[in-house]
């Protein structure tokens, strides 16, 4: 069996905790893989995060920002996290019972009994392109926010026209992504139980309210007005298409596991406030 750890950049807290989940994991005869950041401070080898998903479990540890790194390689791979941020909508293991929670998650899987809650991606298309995948959002958006930037969208939903006019750009949110940058745009808040897509337009001169579309919708933005556009994947830039140019969105093939207990959606709501 191969585990994976990816632990949050430059924490201490975080080192420490994957160097002793490290050697548990290996005392009970199982091969541990630290990312290369994490490696780096243990005098391990390290592997690339997009390696990942030769592992047959991934440990992230972190906030929910080391979780959304850590999926960017996985695949299908099964990710168990560990929740050393504040919030915690993907991570709902303390520090406290992490090494006893991981292995109680590799003994399931070795008896193939491990519990696994999946969540749609999404993922972003054009031409002759397309985008990893998105465990919270994509965001298509110009150069720069704001009046001295923003860009001209067509917003199509399998085809209709939803929107049209000037923005700083849209979004494609998941439900889990719903309580990320979507909500700071004053999208709504989607449970995880909802399979829904939310599109949101981002300060819109005359735009329409934030829309919950069908996980099979299929989402097309034309872009034009700019110089450039942006293609945001989980908050990294991943494409730079030159406008006009049509970007199209829909769920991604494979979901992304998430092992473990499931994070109480409620409680960590409460720890927006």
């Amino acid at each position: 069996m191969l585990v994976g750890i990816v632990a949050k950049r430059g924490n201490k807290r975080a080192s420490f905790l994957a160097a002793d989940i490290r050697d548990r994991l290996r005392a009970a005869d199982v091969d541990v893989w630290l990312d290369e950041a994490t490696a780096g401070e243990h005098d391990d080898a390290g592997h690339p995060v997009a390696e990942m998903d030769a592992c047959d479990l991934v440990v992230a540890i972190g906030g929910d920002g080391t979780f959304l790194f850590a999926a960017r390689g996985v695949g299908d791979t099964p990710i168990l996290g560990v929740n050393l941020g504040e919030v915690g909508f993907l991570n709902a293991i303390g520090p406290e019972e992490a090494v006893h929670e991981v292995l109680n998650e590799v003994d399931a899987l070795r008896e193939g009994e491990l519990s696994v809650r999946e969540a749609p991606r999404l993922v972003a298309a054009g031409d002759g392109w397309e985008s990893p995948a998105a465990v919270n959002e994509i965001v298509l958006q110009g150069a720069q926010r704001g009046r001295a930037g923003g860009i001209d969208l067509e917003v199509r939903v399998d085809g209709s026209l939803f929107s049209s006019g000037r923005a700083d750009g849209a979004l494609v949110a998941t439900p889990t992504g719903s309580t990320a940058y979507n909500l700071s745009e004053a999208g709504p808040l989607v449970h995880p139980d909802v399979n829904a897509m939310v599109v949101n337009e981002m300060c819109a001169d005359a735009g329409m309210p934030p829309l919950a579309v069908g996980p099979d919708s299929e989402i097309s933005v034309r872009l034009s007005g700019a110089e450039t556009a942006h293609v945001v994947v989980d908050g990294r830039v991943v494409r730079s298409p030159e406008p006009p140019t049509t970007v199209t969105v829909r769920t991604a093939e494979t979901p992304i596991r998430i092992a473990g207990p499931d994070a109480e959606f409620f409680e960590a709501l409460n720890k927006l406030e």
